[in-house]
């Protein structure tokens, strides 16, 4: 029998992009289903005008579908990973994380080819914090300027200004075509990701076993083992959107490399440490290596971060 799928999702020119590619995905392992997009609007969505720090982190870009999915109005959520909460609603789980695009974030500019050929003084637009924090540790002399919008819309702005440069996630500009304004892949070493940045989430309903059994085919086990130890990471840090925190966890042969980073508002002070293990102790690998910056100050850091947002 032919049963309809409701997909949630946010009603970007990105977000679209990746529920349109997850219904593909669906409608091969389950020709029998009709699958649909159901656009739902989010806190995020809606206020454009205030730096994202300032709104508060708790679902901003989630919370309306989640409450959706669980009252059964759609019957999958497809999220950019990294704007997930650490811990899901009762009875949502992340039933698939999909294969992880290229996890670095990338340097927009029309007159220069990396953060580093930029002159002293340069002006670089972000709206994230993260990303703030980074440029201003490894370029002190860089003016970084504020700016919201989905994808199309910052480079829009930026197009119009007189901006040096702008950031932004290469995933979302390679997913929507515009690769070739991207002059430089920034390397680890620069600017660590979000956590969980470059993968599709797709959430459903714990009980809901037809849904649960397809995402379980779209779910890459790399892709989930490296991202589960990013989030546990933030999670024992109890970071969000407003707080300067990046991770990259790779998978090499058996073992699990995580590197993370806390950083102060200004970009003063960064603190970086990396751990690895055997795939068989990753669980604990996201834990250990945030009890290790916690050490060095990163508790307090988040603190001061806190009280200055």
């Amino acid at each position: 029998m032919t049963r309809s799928y409701s997909i949630g999702t946010r009603g970007s020119e990105l977000a679209l992009w990746q529920a349109n590619w997850v219904k593909s995905k669906l409608a091969i392992l389950s020709p029998e289903s009709i699958f649909e997009i159901k656009v739902i609007e989010t806190t995020g969505d809606q206020i454009l005008d205030v730096a994202l720090s300032k709104i508060g982190d708790k679902g901003l870009f989630t919370r309306q579908i989640e409450t959706e999915l669980i009252d059964g109005r759609i019957d999958l959520a497809v999220h950019s990973l990294k704007d997930l909460q650490t811990v899901q609603p009762d009875g949502l789980v992340i039933g698939a994380m999909c294969e992880r695009d290229i996890p670095n974030d990338a340097f927009v500019s029309q007159l220069f080819h990396s953060v580093d050929e930029l002159p002293r003084g340069a002006r670089v637009a972000t709206g994230s914090l993260r990303r703030k924090s980074q440029l201003l540790n490894y370029r002190p002399d860089l003016e970084i300027v504020d700016i919201r919008g989905n994808v199309p819309t910052r480079l829009a702005k930026f197009a119009d200004s007189d901006l040096d440069g702008l950031v932004l996630a290469y995933a979302g500009l390679s997913r929507l075509g515009y690769r070739e304004k991207i002059r430089q892949t920034i390397p680890f070493d620069v600017m660590l990701p979000a956590p969980g940045q470059g993968s599709i989430a797709v959430e459903a309903r714990s009980d809901d076993d037809f849904a649960m059994t397809l995402c379980g085919r779209l779910d890459d086990a790399s892709t989930r083992l490296c991202i589960m130890a990013e989030r546990s990471f933030l999670r024992h840090l109890e970071g969000g959107c407003q707080v300067p925190i990046g991770a990259i966890a790779t998978l090499r042969h058996r073992t699990v490399h995580l590197e993370g980073m806390v950083g102060s508002l200004d970009g003063v002070t960064v603190l970086r440490e990396h751990l690895e293990c055997d795939i068989s102790e990753s669980d604990s690998l996201g834990v250990r290596l945030a009890e290790s910056l916690i050490e060095k100050g990163a508790a307090d850091l988040l603190a001061t971060n806190r009280e200055q947002i």
